[in-house]
């Protein structure tokens, strides 16, 4: 076992004995976080490995379309957005190419097929949402809007966030600042200040096996795929997800699909005020918004990925990949392997954090299994006692 520091709450002591083997079998070279609160407080605050302590703030890549869709709730909560209206709606230009009848509904779901464009975005010109949002608003959808479901990993947080920008007069990050930032003092930002550029610890690359080398050498990605277009594997150069996550032009501009940054607390905070009553707070979502949200939405073979998979409206909707979860837990993960969420059930949020990326990191990176089965069950222990 790895030596890991920070502190559990009593009854949480298994969460510390998982975590640490994590970090001694698969996140020890560039360190990892774990954040856990239950029934609005803090009970799990962990960090071990090398580089890493609990107030560096790290990459938290697609993990922004969690906070994104939480943002977007909360304006359907208000009456400010309608899911079954359409986005051209409010934003002409996007009904461009036959995607006139697109609801808010199926962009939250990954049913647009506005994953990207033919010529694919540069580094910088991926850093500015808007222009992301007229490109691809001006380019024809890489399947009938509707007709199935594939992960918008490059677009999704421009699209939505125009929308709300059009409906609104104001973007996500304003109403993350006033709606969560200001009353919860998350350490999550939506455009990280330079001050605070030195406590960031950049990501770093995964570290394959030779079979792992292997395999992606006889499993390359076909430059016409949709793959290659939603990750930008097409463009010239192809999109190098590493130093997207380390640049100091993404951090400050925060493009919605995945420029966030935090810490596992700050973000645990966030998922904290979905997940149950917080600072004597209700929590963020009522019951009928946070049904209608976690529903699952598309489901099935992803177009992009080619997985089995499912979304809600904005989130993944987690217990389809976890069943120990409620029904209604929410969250998203990002790579290089991150998880997070809120679970209303048992009053949990929950976000692990790591810097080197795994080899398979695309839904949270494999150890999430392990250390969500302990912390579940630390819970219900909890609850019980």
């Amino acid at each position: 076992m790895s030596e890991v520091h920070g502190t559990v709450a009593p009854g949480f002591e298994s969460v510390r004995e998982e975590f640490a083997g994590v970090v001694a079998r698969e996140a020890r070279d560039g360190g990892a976080q774990l954040a856990v609160y239950h029934r609005g407080r803090p009970v799990v605050d962990l960090w071990g490995g090398d580089g890493v302590d609990g107030d560096a703030l790290l990459a938290l890549y697609s993990c922004a379309k969690g906070v994104t869709a939480l943002v977007t709730a909360l304006l359907v909560q208000d009456g400010a957005l309608e899911l079954d209206r359409e986005v051209a709606s409010w934003w002409p230009e996007f009904a461009a190419e036959g995607k006139g009848a697109v609801t808010l509904r199926q962009l939250l779901a990954h049913r647009s097929g506005a994953i990207g464009t033919a010529d694919g975005f540069t580094p910088a010109e991926l850093a500015d949402d808007r222009l992301v949002a007229a490109r691809v608003a001006a380019h024809r959808p890489y399947w009938e809007p509707g007709a199935g479901h594939g992960y918008h990993a490059l677009t999704f947080g421009a699209l939505v966030g125009e929308v709300v920008l059009r409906a609104t007069g104001r973007t996500v990050r304003e109403h993350y600042e006033e709606r969560i930032k200001e009353p919860y003092g998350p350490d999550y930002h939506l455009g990280l200040p330079e001050e605070l550029e030195a406590r960031f610890r950049p990501a770093l690359p995964a570290r394959p096996t030779p079979a792992q080398e292997a395999f992606q050498a006889a499993n390359p990605v076909a430059a016409d795929s949709l793959l290659a277009v939603a990750f930008g594997l097409h463009a010239e150069p192809p999109f190098d997800i590493v130093g997207y996550g380390n640049s100091r032009a993404v951090h400050a501009a925060a493009p919605l699909s995945g420029g966030g940054v935090g810490s596992a607390r700050g973000l645990a905070r966030v998922y904290a005020a979905v997940a149950g009553e917080l600072d004597g707070r209700p929590p963020l979502l009522k019951p009928e918004v946070l049904a209608e949200v976690s529903r699952p939405h598309s489901t099935g073979t992803d177009l992009v990925t080619g997985e089995r998979n499912a979304f809600g409206l904005g989130f993944v909707p987690l217990a389809t990949r976890h069943p120990e979860l409620g029904t209604t837990a929410v969250g998203h993960s990002g790579a290089p392997g991150a998880q997070s969420f809120a679970d209303p059930s048992r009053a949990l949020a929950y976000v692990y954090a790591r810097r080197r990326f795994a080899f398979a990191g695309g839904p949270g990176a494999p150890e999430n299994d392990r250390l969500i089965r302990a912390v579940t069950a630390a819970a219900d222990r909890a609850a019980t006692a």
